[in-house]
């Protein structure tokens, strides 16, 4: 059993950057894949960024050359670092965790990943 905490998000304006900090419960975090997912309101979760076991790094494009997706084994933590927010960014974001030692997933499949935390609220005001 993982437990995901996500923390970090808040009310900025857009341009502005924020960092999302994803903490993990356990001994087990290094040996799973990890994703970030969004939901803006009447929307479906979709994909952000994950990050694979063998060290692969994965975005979607609207966070291609804006978001960075990044892990600490020894804190058992995964970031994703967001700069030049638009108003669009808005959304509840989600960490995931692959199931233990996944080396092959679809990263922007919500169905690949095994836990989930409660999500932190970020919003970007124009």
């Amino acid at each position: 059993q993982v437990q995901l905490v996500e923390s970090g998000g808040g009310l900025v304006q857009a341009g502005d950057s924020l960092r999302l900090s994803c903490a993990a419960s356990g001994r087990t975090f290094s040996r799973r894949a990890m994703g970030w997912f969004r939901q803006a309101p009447g929307k479906e979760r979709e994909f952000v960024a994950g990050r694979g076991l063998s060290g692969g790094t994965y975005y979607a494009d609207s966070a291609k050359g804006r978001f960075t997706i990044s892990r600490d084994n020894a804190k058992n933590t995964m970031y994703l670092q967001m700069n030049s927010l638009k108003p669009e960014d808005t959304a509840v974001y989600f960490c995931a965790a692959a199931s233990l030692a996944k080396m092959t997933l679809v990263h922007d499949d919500p169905h690949e990943y095994a836990y989930w935390g409660q999500g932190t609220q970020v919003t970007v005001s124009s």
